[in-house]
């Protein structure tokens, strides 16, 4: 049975256990307010430069031939996957959610040779313990997420594709839904899909491009790819400040709970203990009365 100093000791213990979870949801909340306006703010860009690129490619198009290297489509085995997942822990089944739709799609994929890009400590130490491909990895930068990391991943993953190293990109990352819900989901990044970059459409709107299609089709088209990695880096970023929000309130209101538990245990205890010390005092007392009478 526990003694008073043990139950006191585990009080403490999870008293500074509350104060460590409380702070670290508030640390969270303050990072994913700034993270939720700049995610909220890049999706309208995302999905106009995905629009005017449909049009662009629409009108540049010429039969089935693609008019940019970046969307031949390529019926090659290569795959390479991309990986988004956090640095740290601490964060619910934020990481194990991607690590679990990653594995899902390795395992269903078609293609025997499947290299992996892995951005995130929590990502890279599961898939490297279980021998598999790390094409490269990008970590320690979460908390100074910026564009020029997103054109760092996505110009090398681009420089792939274009030297013919790799026939697909796929990206898996957790899209920020709510602070209670972060969705995995998986997309085709390269080459860009033909729906997303525009099919022939019925009613397509003829531009006049100055200096040409073309000229315009090639800088767009590498920003388009750029824009949509730093997107899923936002929405994973925004996604692991709400799922650690998220843990840390629930381990702060399980921290409370089991210190009201305990603080029921320690009075038990010593009220037990001072009624134990009260019947050894009426014993002696009584012992020493009948020793006097007799």
């Amino acid at each position: 049975m526990a003694t008073l100093r043990d139950i006191r000791r585990r009080i403490r213990s999870v008293e500074s256990t509350q104060k460590i979870t409380r702070a670290m949801k508030l640390v969270a909340a303050a990072k994913l307010r700034r993270a939720q306006e700049r995610i909220v703010a890049a999706r309208p860009y995302a999905g106009k430069m995905a629009e005017l690129l449909g049009n662009l490619v629409s009108s540049a198009a010429a039969g089935d031939e693609a008019p940019h290297p970046l969307l031949v489509q390529r019926a090659g085995p290569r795959r390479q996957v991309v990986i988004i997942t956090a640095d740290r822990g601490l964060a619910g089944a934020f990481n194990a959610n991607i690590v679990r739709r990653a594995l899902d799609f390795i395992r269903q994929s078609s293609a025997p040779d499947v290299t992996l890009v892995v951005v995130g400590r929590k990502g890279r130490d599961f898939f490297r313990r279980r021998g598999f491909t790390i094409k490269r990895d990008m970590l320690g930068f979460w908390d100074r997420l910026a564009y020029s990391h997103a054109a760092e991943l996505a110009d090398f993953l681009m420089q792939q594709y274009l030297g013919a190293e790799v026939d697909e990109v796929h990206l898996i990352y957790n899209e920020f839904r709510s602070v209670a819900v972060q969705r995995p989901v998986r997309e085709q990044l390269l080459p860009i899909p033909r729906a997303e970059a525009g099919e022939e459409r019925a009613s397509t709107v003829d531009y006049l491009y100055e200096p040409g299609s073309d000229a315009i089709l090639g800088d767009l088209l590498p920003r388009h790819v750029r824009t949509q990695v730093f997107r899923a880096l936002m929405e994973s970023l925004a996604g692991e400040y709400g799922a650690r929000m998220t843990a840390m309130e629930a381990a702060t209101k399980n921290a409370k709970e089991m210190i009201e538990v305990l603080t029921i245990q320690y009075n038990k205890a010593r009220q037990e203990k001072i009624t134990k010390e009260l019947l050894d005092i009426v014993g002696g007392a009584e012992a020493l009365t009948q020793g006097a009478e007799a």
